[in-house]
């Protein structure tokens, strides 16, 4: 079968705000193999080993299958481009085989190290690991994940940090499956995660398996956390758009354990107070907040009552 491949190149002032809202576009048009082309800075040394040239513009890709339908669905992406404020987006359009699409975008991926001990290695480039070093192996195909964004990056920090021997987990948009992996290395108990996306469903259950997490240890779900079994987690990870994060957060509340944490990431920095107003208003704490580049991830608790003072009791 033959696809369109549709390309957004954008410039704006602030390009980390522009690549969430030109993706967005992408998203609500339900377009396949979203692909974020970006100059990334430059590996540590020893790093990136058979590295290609990167992009030296900033891009977003995805595809349609070529059918006549199609060309009302770009017409609509152009439309949605050309009314953001502040963004110049150049839409352009190629024919491509299944072939290109299923290996074009393995050009912009490097070993990365998260932190000191966790690394991410793309299945295609080599990597002798330090002894300490734990490893996840991750061929994210066509599913978003691979640990070079700083959202997922900042999450994966972030799960090494809260995670406790045998903590149940559960993972809201599972991508790639790369923080089920890292949850599965770093202890996790009961490991679980879901995405709507069935061809995210279908790469994170090879990727877990491909790092050796046993099938009958984890399952992953196609479907929205809102039909998602009211089960509890002691953590949760939600590494998704910003206002997405907002709507749900009801349903994040309802799927965490009393003492549970979530760790919320793909937050664009313009929308970090809003993100925490909604938290507030929702019943929640924040207990940390990282930011790397534009971008921002907080951990974050059900708020739990003061205890109520009576005459004659100490007050605990």
């Amino acid at each position: 079968m033959r696809w369109i491949k549709i390309n957004a190149r954008f410039e704006a002032e602030n390009m980390d705000l522009a690549e969430e809202l030109v993706s967005q576009i992408f998203f609500d048009l339900d377009l396949g193999g979203l692909v974020c082309e970006v100059p990334l800075a430059e590996p540590d040394e020893g790093f990136g080993s058979n590295a290609l040239e990167q992009p030296s513009t900033h891009s977003i890709s995805g595809f349609l299958p070529d059918i006549p339908p199609s060309k009302n669905l770009i017409a609509d992406l152009e439309k949605k481009a050309a009314a953001l404020e502040g963004i110049k987006v150049t839409v352009s359009t190629r024919i491509v085989e299944d072939q290109d699409w299923s290996e074009s975008w393995k050009n912009f991926f490097f070993v990365t190290r998260v932190t000191d001990t966790l690394v991410i290695r793309p299945s295609w480039r080599e990597f002798q690991p330090l002894p300490n070093d734990i490893v996840i192996d991750i061929d994210p195909g066509m599913a978003f994940g691979t640990g070079t964004h700083e959202t997922t990056s900042m999450c994966l920090a972030l799960i090494q940090e809260q995670m406790t021997p045998g903590a149940s987990f559960l993972d809201v948009g599972t991508g790639s499956g790369i923080l089920m992996i890292a949850a599965a290395k770093l202890g996790a108990g009961t490991l679980k995660g879901l995405d709507n996306d069935g061809v995210a469903v279908e790469i994170a259950g090879k990727n877990l398996e491909q790092n050796k997490i046993p099938p009958r240890s984890f399952e992953i779900s196609c479907t929205t956390l809102d039909q998602y079994p009211q089960e509890r987690f002691d953590l949760l990870t939600a590494n998704i758009l910003a206002e997405v994060i907002i709507k749900i957060l009801p349903e994040i509340k309802t799927r965490l354990a009393p003492k549970g944490r979530a760790i919320l990431s793909g937050i664009i920095n313009d929308w970090a107070d809003r993100v925490k107003t909604a938290l507030a208003d929702n019943g929640f704490t924040l207990v940390k907040t990282t930011a790397q580049g534009e971008w921002v991830a907080m951990v974050v608790e059900k708020t739990r009552p003061i205890p109520e003072y009576s005459p004659g009791r100490r007050p605990e």
